[in-house]
């Protein structure tokens, strides 16, 4: 006798190729109806075997690898690194580095929220904004490829320094840049934040309280938005970070609940005014000296480990470095927050509708690459 299963569940799939999903990512969703039950993220399409590739490379050969794990944020990831192998290895970087550093993160940061603003609108049905953004996002690729000839994958700051002196037009163009950008940002704060189309599409939605988000290793933008005032620039400063005033925007449900989807997405907006101040009070102050007078000839780690973290746009970055007192590291362990972040996806979408997971899934700004490195 065959018995017959009845189910009022559908499981249907979203991905890996689906577009919304941001990359090569498969969903598994579970359904009552239109009504989402559980999701589940299934992640191993884009393997990059990063953390293995380290144990055989130089610290200077690993720069390369870097950029590809977060490659909408690849100086950022060039910067936390090379951090963590000075304080393993004693170097003490020029100041004239220091500040380009700081210069170039936030210009990364500027262009990374500039996909995650554009794409969001687009993942909600607006796509000028994607338009829009993408433009401006080319002005700062450009002002990358002027000082480390690429556009993406930059291998451009080193550990101890910096690949290539700044190139002469750097800072004129990058004050060029702030002035054309700033009533950008006012334009797409006119299209996009006070759109009632998109209000009600993300107000209210994928609430993530701060008891949560803490309980789960939520940082970034994220969790600020959730209304928690945590940046390492300001609460666990490196680099120069501490010279610069700025602010720390967090999210106070202004159109709806705080930590929801538009929270998560106006924090990204206001953190690019606050990039901006920073990188005009560093602009005007970069020090003389040699970018590469700091970078030894051979990097030979001292035995130990270390566990170093910085402020990448999406979160905090951390890097796990383990040393036998060899030229390579014997072990690195990356702790990505789009990894960490991915895992909230399950909690924001349960008792939402299939089609919130779009708007859910873009507001926590994952890159697959940083996933599944």
């Amino acid at each position: 006798m065959i018995k017959e299963f009845v189910s009022e569940e559908m499981v249907i799939n979203m991905g890996p190729q689906h577009p919304s999903t941001h990359g090569v990512l498969r969903l598994e969703v579970k359904l009552d109806g239109e009504i989402v039950k559980e999701v589940i993220p299934h992640i191993g399409y884009l393997h990059r075997c990063f953390e293995k590739h380290t144990e055989a490379l130089t610290y200077p050969q690993i720069v390369p690898y870097v950029d590809r794990m977060d490659y909408l944020a690849a100086m950022y990831n060039e910067f936390g690194f090379a951090l963590a192998v000075e304080r393993m290895a004693g170097i003490e970087v020029p100041p004239r580095v220091e500040y380009m550093r700081v210069i170039l993160g936030e210009l990364q940061r500027i262009a990374s929220h500039l996909v995650a603003v554009g794409t969001y609108g687009l993942d909600v049905g607006a796509f000028t904004p994607f338009l829009f953004c993408f433009r401006d996002r080319e002005k700062i690729l450009s002002l990358f490829e002027l000082v480390s000839g690429a556009r993406l994958l930059y291998n451009y700051i080193w550990p101890g320094g910096l690949s290539k002196e700044i190139h002469p037009d750097f800072v004129r163009l990058t004050k060029e840049f702030l002035v054309y950008f700033k009533p950008k940002l006012t334009e797409l704060n006119r299209l996009l934040t006070g759109n009632k189309i998109f209000i009600d599409r993300t107000a209210n939605l994928g609430v993530l309280d701060i008891e949560k988000a803490i309980n789960y290793g939520v940082t970034g933008p994220n969790l600020r938005a959730s209304g928690y005032k945590w940046d390492l620039r300001r609460d666990d400063p490196y680099s120069i970070y501490d010279k610069f005033d700025f602010e720390i925007p967090v999210g106070d449900g202004a159109m709806g609940t705080t930590g929801d989807c538009w929270d998560r997405y106006y924090i990204r907006v206001r953190e690019m005014e606050e990039s901006i101040k920073i990188i005009e009070q560093a602009i005007d102050n970069i020090p003389d000296g040699d970018v590469k007078s700091a970078i030894p000839k051979r990097i030979k780690v001292p035995a130990g480990q270390l566990y170093t973290r910085v402020e990448n746009p999406r979160g905090e970055l951390g890097y796990f470095i383990i040393s036998k007192g060899a030229n390579n590291p014997f072990r690195v362990k990356v702790r990505p927050p789009s990894f960490i972040h991915l895992m909230l996806l399950d909690e924001l979408c349960r008792g939402n509708l299939v089609a919130d997971i779009v708007a859910i899934l873009g507001s926590i700004d994952i890159v697959l690459g940083e996933v599944d490195r």
